[in-house]
This record gives C-alpha cells, structure tokens and sequence, in this order.
C-alpha cells in the first residue's frame, strides 16, 4: 500500500514537472527567435542570456532525469536537487524575459 503511493506521487510529481520543463522550453525557443530577428547588438545580449538559459536547461533536464531513473524510496531525496535546477532556470528565464520586452 505504502509502496503504491509512493509510485503515485512519484508520477504525478514527473508529470508535474515535465509540463513545466515542457513550458519553459517553449518560451525558451521564442526568447531564440526573438534574437534571431534582433539587431546585430541586441543579439549579442540575447545570445549570452539564451547561452546561461541553455546550461540551466541541461541542468533541470539531467536532474529530471535522476528523479525518472531513481527507486520509488530514493526520488524524494532528488526532488530538492531538481527544484533548486528548476528555481535557478525559472528565475533566469524571468530575468532574460523582462530584460528584452
């Protein structure tokens, strides 16, 4: 029984999170069709924001990948890992985002 709903909430935490990851690659990409448009100097910026976007990007993904791989005991132990990678993209993203509106 406990075993059961320790799968439970271990799925619905990676469906949780994956729609997340999912949402902020999205907006990731449109921050990178922005500076594709952009001019010369304003791609430069968007580039080094898009650049430290990306290296969270990686991180959130392979923590998420350590939640998905991990044992039905072991995963809570991740989940910390994968918020603060998550924290870090999202707050980035924000920072990127409002610096180019």
């Amino acid at each position: 029984m406990v075993t059961q709903m320790k799968i439970k909430e271990k799925e619905a935490y990676q469906e949780k999170v994956k729609a997340e990851v999912n949402k902020i690659n999205a907006q990731i990409d449109e921050l990178k069709a922005k500076a594709n448009q952009a001019k010369a100097d304003a791609a430069l910026e968007y580039n080094s924001q898009i650049e430290e976007l990306e290296a969270k990007q990686d991180a959130v993904n392979a923590k998420l990948q350590e939640v998905q791989q991990a044992s039905e005991d072991a995963w809570q132990d991740l989940q910390n890992g994968f918020d603060s990678a998550w924290t870090e993209l999202t707050t980035a993203f924000e920072r990127a985002s409002n610096k180019f509106q």
